[in-house]
């Protein structure tokens, strides 16, 4: 299952009044000298590999002293003339430095505030996998954004294999933009072979275009190309910010590099328990959306004078259903049960986008499908950009850990757990398939932890009802990682809340990011209002594509 979340926009103003402690304290970050810290704090955390941590600091000694040459950017990037763009060269194999390089994308805005105000770079990463940030320097236009862009250079970067850095591909896009219309909830034995067979041919695809690098497109890898971006930037310290699945590799580099964080943070946390990664994450996360698609049904019920889908939330699923099965006799379009299932399962990650999804199935019952084929019908100019992020995706979650090899594993497993929660189970069987036939060797995931000290204080955000990132990760990723602050936004689940609707939760972004200043342990934040049912607001910032 794929997510990624930054948009902005204003919210309720919640405090908490618990006391402030200092975090880590801002570093020489605008000064390119000593770039890369004292080798003593590269030493490699338990289980990471010797080689690759001196490739590592190899690789990082190299960009700092090339820094990077910013200028215009591609007309492909659709960026504003006040983003600049460079890129920086890493190892494909980290333990072979002095191997094969691939490049990878940067973009950057300057910090507007006054240069005694300016505290560095701030490296932002959406999620995924496969999701690009190029976008990030536009935040700097959005109000709830400008405190931050008036301190920080804004930075964004495509990670490997995505767009221009390095791209992976698994099949042709042609070929990816034809997928299948049919998504049933309770699958036959005969749709089961079919999706089986898809899923080999998916895994052999990807093995035979990439070759021997299929295997260096995973987290580990990540977590060192973020090192490498932050010497090249001239930054002596990180600090970040990571959304969805840039919770994972942002803990990964907190446990590989803890001496080199300067600020960190979380929003919306991966549960980083190895035993979790990535198979048992994913059956965590279907069980979630079974709640969260709860939700939804349950707010437009609320607001059945505008919907006029029913007044209980078992009436809306009635209406659904009845949907599903009118487009399985006849397409609208090019939207099928599939396409409904995908746009509706974004209502999912983000209740912004509820009052279109129930204005749109609304009109389709009532004879205008109009609205669901804007809503919902694949747009065949980003077949390229989304067979991409599908196949980065895909690559660096069977290449992180073991997956279950035997089908009667994930039959049984997801058997069961769609009794509970069928709207999303099995299509995210689907998603992740592949994994279960990967020709690339695998790894073992790293044991997320810093208990040493060594790491700064670091801040984690969460969504008490999110589905994609289900709350228990955000508490699992606290108690390994010493001395971190939890917000939490209680009672809501949309999937990241940095910079967005919670204006208590941007508080106490504002505060960690811009004063080292964070409450002691943890602290909440009441839910940000849900949206009005005719609301014509919009996101300010542009969403990447859905990935984890």
């Amino acid at each position: 299952m794929k997510a990624v979340a930054l948009y902005g926009t204003a919210g309720v103003l919640v405090l908490s009044g618990l006391a402030a402690v200092a975090a880590a304290p801002p570093g020489s970050a605008d000064t390119p000298a000593a770039a890369y810290p004292a080798a003593g704090g590269t030493a490699a955390a338990p289980g990471a590999d010797a080689a690759e941590a001196a490739g590592t600091l190899t690789a990082a000694a190299r960009a700092a002293a090339a820094g990077i040459a910013f200028g215009a950017c591609p007309k492909s990037e659709s960026l504003p003339a006040s983003v600049r763009c460079g890129s920086i060269r890493v190892p494909l194999d980290y333990a072979r430095p002095d191997g094969q390089q691939i490049s990878l994308t940067v973009s950057r805005g300057r910090a507007t505030g006054k240069a005694a105000e300016r505290q560095g770079a701030l490296i932002y990463n959406p999620g995924g996998p496969g999701a690009s940030s190029m976008f990030f320097p536009m935040a700097a236009a959005v109000p709830v954004w400008k405190p931050l862009a008036a301190a920080y250079d804004l930075v964004g970067y495509a990670p490997r294999g995505v767009a221009r850095s390095a791209p992976l591909s698994c099949e042709e896009p042609a070929q990816y933009a034809k997928p299948s219309t049919t998504a049933p909830i309770y699958p036959s034995e005969a749709f089961k072979r079919k999706k089986i067979a898809q899923a080999k041919s998916y895994a052999r695809g990807c093995s035979r275009r990439a070759g021997t690098a299929l295997r260096q497109y995973n987290s580990l890898n990540n977590a060192r190309d973020l090192d490498v971006l932050r010497a090249a930037l001239g930054e002596r310290k990180l600090t970040f910010m990571g959304a969805s699945y840039g919770t994972y590799f942002g803990a990964l580099y907190a446990t590989l590099f803890p001496t080199h964080v300067r600020r960190m943070v979380f929003d919306s946390a991966v549960d980083p328990d190895p035993a979790k990664i990535w198979y048992q994450d994913n059956l965590g996360q279907s069980l979630a959306f079974e709640r969260r698609w709860t939700d939804f049904r349950t707010w437009v019920a609320q607001h059945d004078k505008t919907y006029h889908l029913g007044t209980d939330a078992s009436d809306v699923l009635a209406a659904y259903e009845t949907a599903r099965s009118r487009l399985a006799d006849r397409p609208a379009g090019a939207v099928g049960p599939a396409q409904l299932q995908g746009a509706f399962l974004q209502a999912g990650y983000y209740d912004d986008v509820w009052p279109d999804s129930a204005r749109a199935l609304a009109r389709y019952l009532k004879g205008d499908p109009k609205p669901l084929i804007k809503l919902a019908a694949p747009d065949p100019a980003a077949a390229k950009a989304n067979e991409n992020s599908t196949a980065v995706y895909t690559a660096v979650e069977c290449n992180d850990a073991d997956w279950p090899g035997d089908w009667r594993v994930w039959d049984d497993d997801n058997t069961a757990l769609a009794r509970r929660a069928p709207f999303e189970t099995w299509d995210n069987v689907w998603m992740n398939l592949p994994c279960a036939y990967w020709p690339a060797p695998r790894q073992k995931p790293l044991d997320v932890r810093s208990t040493d000290g060594r790491l700064p204080t670091t801040l984690i955000l969460a969504a008490e009802r999110d589905a994609a990132t289900p709350y228990p990760g955000a508490l699992e990723l606290q108690r390994r990682l010493k001395g971190s602050v939890l917000i939490t936004e209680r009672g809501a689940g949309t999937h990241g809340i940095g910079g967005g609707a919670n204006t208590c939760v941007n508080t106490y972004l504002d505060d960690y990011l811009l004063k080292g200043r964070t409450p002691v342990r943890r602290a909440s934040c009441a839910p940000h209002p849900l949206p009005d049912p005719v609301s014509l607001e919009k996101r300010t910032l542009p969403r990447p594509r859905p990935a984890l």
